[in-house]
């Protein structure tokens, strides 16, 4: 059994370090802001954490439309 919940934990280890830095690596980069893979991990994440990545976009891409997520409530402008 201690065996299992080990496999268990490592596997959910490794599945939140790939999910987070493929997330990081689409907030913090300097090519586009509509990344299909990026802008769906950015749907799942919390509120904070979301909004932190709009921002980081933002920060890159500001004088682009938002990507799907990152757009306030009017549509055209940033979150």
């Amino acid at each position: 059994m201690k065996k299992f919940v080990s496999i268990v934990c490592g596997v959910v280890i490794g599945f939140v370090v790939l999910v987070g830095g493929r997330y990081y690596q689409y907030v913090t980069n300097t090519s586009t802001p509509y990344d299909e893979v990026g802008i769906s991990l950015n749907s799942y994440m919390p509120a904070p954490i979301k909004k932190w990545g709009c921002d980081q976009l933002k920060k890159n891409f500001a004088n682009n439309p938002p990507p799907y997520g990152c757009a306030a409530e009017i549509g055209r402008d940033w979150m």
